[in-house]
């Protein structure tokens, strides 16, 4: 079982790097594109926080890194311009055995969920430039895209919640009791209103406990909170 994000803020380099890649680690040999490692921050952030050790391999080999100039700097064109809404993280660079190791180290935020800009065309002047948003959430060792479920929650986190149990509410908790699962649109289609208000309804249910939000790869759906 890996160790929360709380239990590795303050352990030493070498017992960081014992645990492996895992929802709060991730290693990075080397980093030559801001826009990459902007994706694992994102993801970090979006989650629970995380560690991103510069200067080690997969199989937990320190290699070090060459020029912490250019890998901060690297770092910092992240931040500045591959994430939105703007985000604070933290660097340090660690010696061990006359290898540096930089290390990011990115809480969670409060402010979810973060964007992760993309540009494309951007070497190349003749074409349009094409601005790309998506979220990113930390799954096992993984960065995955979150489904458009999970960020409409997200999104939904700050506001104060308004639930009522009306007819819609019954007829939904009905539904899944019989049934296990249920998606927005489908929900949508029963209750016979917009989806926009079907995802409102699920999503206040979700922020009280009675149902939960459920991914599988980019696809969504909701069960009984017990279920």
């Amino acid at each position: 079982m890996s160790l929360t994000w709380s239990q590795l803020e303050d352990m030493p380099l070498l017992d960081i790097i014992g645990q492996g890649e895992t929802r709060h680690i991730e290693f990075k040999r080397l980093v030559h594109s801001p826009k990459k490692i902007a994706k694992s921050i994102v993801a970090f952030a979006n989650t629970e926080g995380g560690i991103i050790l510069i200067g080690v391999d997969d199989d937990k080999r320190i290699t070090g890194i060459h020029s912490e100039k250019e890998m901060l700097e690297i770092v910092h064109d992240a931040v500045k311009w591959h994430v939105e809404p703007v985000l604070r993280i933290e660097t340090e660079v660690v010696e061990y055995k006359k290898r540096l190791v930089l290390m990011v180290i990115v809480p969670e935020s409060s402010d979810k969920p973060h964007y992760h800009i993309s540009t494309e065309h951007d070497d190349n002047p003749t074409l349009k430039k094409v601005h790309t948003k998506k979220v990113y959430l930390r799954e096992e060792s993984h960065n995955k895209v979150a489904s458009p479920d999970r960020i409409f929650l997200m999104e939904s986190a700050g506001d104060p919640l308004k639930l009522s149990f009306g007819t819609n509410e019954k007829m939904l908790l009905g539904y899944l009791a019989k049934n296990a699962t249920i998606t927005a649109q489908e929900f949508s289609s029963l209750a016979g209103i917009p989806f926009q208000k079907a995802m409102q309804t699920l999503v206040a249910l979700v922020r009280s406990g009675a149902i939960k939000l459920c991914t599988d790869g980019q696809e969504s759906y909701y069960c009984l909170q017990d279920a």
